[in-house]
């Protein structure tokens, strides 16, 4: 065992357990005051009931011994056993601590798709949602990006976008983000209008800053987490999450002032979480210098993109779709033209000589992603609304989500 890399890895697993809370802040300080306490529980209810499936059979279904490239061994790691003492062939890291790195992915990408149902879903509803959508969607999908062939066992053979295909997503922009985004959009269209579609207002702006502010932390290790190892690829891939993330703000604000006359606290928030979407697949594929351009244009497309909901008539509450989905497509595809050779993934895209072989690979890997979890996702909230109902009252909605249906606020506000 390399103890180097086994703390390095302790530590990522920390701060990626602060991303949980800061999801929870961000979409909380987004919504309401009579709803945010929902929005932060359904990320935490989200974490622990995907915790729970991945140890039961959803590590195995990610990275058990792949059928076709489609899915792995339901059974080959059920509970986790045999793990205590296994290695895996990656840099003498133990396979139980690999295991709990993936859990968290696999809980905040779950909790993601909750930005896109605050207001007006069940609480019900969405604890079904989200454990049926992560087994029937999540975890088929990291397996096809994430399961490369020989990382848990020496024979093991992984999904068909990371072995096959070739398409490179250093951290997640196709399994996390892109089909985080698609299922919201099928959620939202699923749930229809809340009542305070065009009109809501976040009640706490510098919650949500606060939450971005922890999410920037955590994804250091998210991201510099998926090099396994404590060296130079961990290094500048968080070189490039950081300047992509700046960059994406100012680009961000840019467009916001030329809009709207106004810089917002929304918009710094929204504008780093795009940045780190973006960055998420490139970020070792692309150079210091190649994640400044990912953030620019980023940051740029996803202000407009945020706005398609007023146009299409989906009610995208916390811009899942507009952040998540956008931000993971143009992250993905732009690989295919900043990819450089110098960095980890060892590729070049178009602009840095490689032709357009790259790209075409990471426009099938993101197509497949979106569609699959977005009809998939469809047709579970489907189901759910025909069957114990997906979505609660206008008037429910007019009281407020937190004193209706958990009993508790978010704030106990007494008169002077």
């Amino acid at each position: 065992m390399d103890t180097g890399t086994t703390a390095f890895m302790l530590s990522c697993i920390i701060a990626l357990t602060l991303m949980i809370p800061g999801l929870a802040l961000f979409y909380g300080g987004m919504v309401s005051v009579k709803s945010s306490l929902n929005m932060m529980m359904m990320t935490f209810s989200a974490a622990a009931l995907v915790g729970v499936l991945w140890v039961l059979f959803g590590f195995s279904m990610v990275f058990g011994t792949s059928y076709g490239g489609l899915i792995g061994n339901v059974t080959e790691f059920a509970g986790l056993r045999d793990l205590a003492e296994a290695m895996t062939t990656v840099d003498g890291l133990p396979v139980s601590l690999f295991a709990l790195f993936q859990a968290l992915f696999a809980a905040i990408t779950v909790a993601l798709v909750s930005g896109a149902a605050a207001d007006r879903m069940k609480f019900s509803a969405w604890m079904v949602f989200a454990g049926v959508w992560a087994v029937l969607v999540y975890f088929p999908a990291a397996h096809w990006v994430f399961a490369f062939d020989g990382v848990v066992t020496e024979n093991s053979v992984g999904g068909w976008i990371a072995n096959k295909l070739g398409a490179l997503d250093f951290a997640g922009g196709t399994a996390v983000h892109i089909n985080a985004g698609a299922a919201a959009l099928a959620v939202a269209i699923v749930l229809g209008k809340s009542v305070w579609f065009g009109s809501r207002k976040p009640h706490n702006v510098p919650l949500t800053l606060l939450g971005a502010g922890l999410l920037w932390a955590g994804w250091y290790a998210f991201n510099g987490g998926s090099a396994l190892a404590a060296g130079t690829s961990a290094s500048i891939v968080m070189v490039t999450t950081f300047v992509c993330t700046c960059s994406a703000v100012l680009a961000w604000l840019a467009v916001e002032k030329i809009k709207t006359g106004h810089v917002t606290g929304v918009g710094a928030a929204s504008g780093a979480i795009t940045g780190l979407v973006a960055i998420t697949p490139a970020c070792g594929s692309v150079t210091p210098v190649g994640a400044i351009f990912v953030g620019l244009i980023s940051g740029a497309i996803c202000v407009y993109a945020v706005g398609l909901k007023e146009r299409f008539g989906y009610d995208d509450s916390l811009d899942v779709v507009g952040v998540h989905l956008v931000g993971g497509l143009v992250g993905t595809l732009l690989i295919g033209f900043f990819a450089s050779e110098t960095m980890p993934g060892g590729v070049n895209g178009l602009l840095y000589g490689g032709g357009i072989d790259q790209l075409w690979r990471q426009a099938v890997a993101a197509g497949a992603v979106m569609i699959y979890s977005f009809v998939v996702a469809y047709l579970i909230a489907l189901a759910i609304k025909k069957t114990m109902g997906i979505r609660i009252s206008p008037e429910e909605e007019e009281q407020g989500i937190d004193a209706k249906f958990h009993g508790d606020w978010a704030y106990e506000l007494q008169s002077a």
